[in-house]
């Protein structure tokens, strides 16, 4: 995200000497995406970032994925994914379970109510949303408190943690991990990187973080997931470093983690329905994510303001609905928590009976994550674990054979 920050103790120059009152040396790390071509960050540590004391395997969560075969649209019902009795004992990084994924993405569920181990990943940026509850995520930069609405996006290989709030209730985030770096579309962007007039929010909309702080500890341990032999490439390993990663007394630079909620989101829309491309809000290799929020919708007098039936030929389409009532998918069983799954080679679109209700409405109370991609998705264990059996047939109203 190119939009300079600066927070706590740097150099007046980059690269010169930075010390403490006592004369002892900062280390100075640079921190930076596409062999540093592209956003970086200077972080300033008290102790030195590369030191290790010991390395053990990380088991990773089951990663394995399986083909959608026969080819089929599904609901899934992820809040089946938890147990009411345990997310107190349940992280949001251990925790996750795997939805769907292909080589480019993976979509997780978590419900969270326990302090996850510090954590880093390095195969790509993560673009978590909350769907309830209240926490900190702390970096290495600093921390963003979050709660309810927000996306939080964590550049690859930033060190962080996610602390709930408390035991009143618990995080549920919905996790789209990319192998690939996530930000805003480029179409919302001058060629500086400056968020232009047309885009749907702007940098005043972005929280950083708090500034940093320096942790007093020693021999902590550091989960990371990075490119392996497992399933999807990915394997896991337990880092123990001498002190605590978090020992950073400034940084500046355009590489960092922020926060975006989405009531902050402005809609776009017309005398007729908008194409799906005016919801997005970030973007990934070969993927897109969009929101539909509460709006007002298409004012000609002869409007149809639920979709079109559409058939994306170049993607799966994932929505997970997270507030109000989905216009186009009432009576299909749709709740909140519901992720619905529409294949690339399967024209998908309103519930019959939707088209005629929206008919004169002026709003649509709905809010919605979307994730398109443009490589096919495959079932991991949680869609499995959550499919309802009956979507595809809701069009039709006949199951298989009926």
């Amino acid at each position: 995200m190119a939009h300079y920050r600066t927070l706590g103790s740097v150099p007046p120059k980059r690269h010169t000497q930075h010390r403490d009152e006592t004369g002892r040396l900062y280390r100075e790390e640079l921190m930076g995406e596409e062999g540093f071509s592209s956003d970086s960050s200077l972080l300033y540590h008290v102790g030195v970032p590369s030191a290790l004391v010991d390395a053990r395997p990380w088991d990773l969560p089951d990663l394995s994925t399986r083909p959608n075969a026969p080819l089929v649209p599904r609901h899934l019902e992820l809040h089946r994914l938890f147990e009411a009795h345990t997310w107190r004992e349940t992280d949001a990084v251990r925790g996750r379970r795997l939805v769907l994924g292909n080589a480019d993405v993976r979509l997780s569920y978590v419900v969270a109510g326990a302090t996850s181990p510090l954590y880093r990943n390095a195969t790509g940026d993560e673009c978590v949303y909350v769907e309830s509850g209240d926490g900190v995520v702390e970096t290495v930069f600093g921390d963003l408190p979050v709660s309810q609405g927000d996306y939080v996006i964590v550049p690859r290989s930033t060190t962080h943690r996610w602390v709930p709030a408390g035991d009143e209730a618990p995080l549920r985030l919905y996790v789209i991990e990319a192998s690939s770096h996530i930000a805003p579309p480029k179409r919302y962007l001058s060629r500086y990187g400056q968020l232009l007039e047309h885009a749907p929010y702007c940098e005043r909309d972005l929280r950083g973080p708090t500034p940093p702080r320096v942790v007093q500890e020693t021999d902590v341990e550091v989960y990371v997931k990075h490119r392996g032999d497992g399933p999807g490439g990915l394997s896991g390993t337990v880092h123990v470093v001498p002190e605590h990663p978090f020992d950073v007394v400034g940084w500046d630079g355009c590489l960092y983690p922020y926060a975006f909620n989405i009531d902050d989101f402005e809609p776009i829309t017309g005398r007729v329905h908008q194409p799906p491309p005016v919801h997005q809000v970030f973007e990934g290799h070969n993927f897109v994510v969009c929101n539909f929020v509460p709006r007002k919708v298409d004012y000609h007098p002869l409007a149809i303001p639920v979709p079109y039936y559409h058939s994306n030929v170049d993607s799966d389409e994932i929505m997970f609905y997270v507030g109000g009532d989905y216009e186009a998918r009432k009576g299909s069983g749709i709740g909140q928590g519901s992720v619905t799954m529409h294949p690339g080679g399967h024209s998908h679109g309103p519930q019959p009976e939707a088209i005629e209700r929206s008919l004169g409405a002026e709003s649509f109370d709905e809010l919605a994550v979307m994730v398109d991609t443009f490589r096919p998705l495959e079932l991991g264990e949680g869609a499995l674990a959550s499919d309802d059996g009956r979507y595809a047939w809701s069009w039709s109203g006949r199951g298989p054979g009926g």
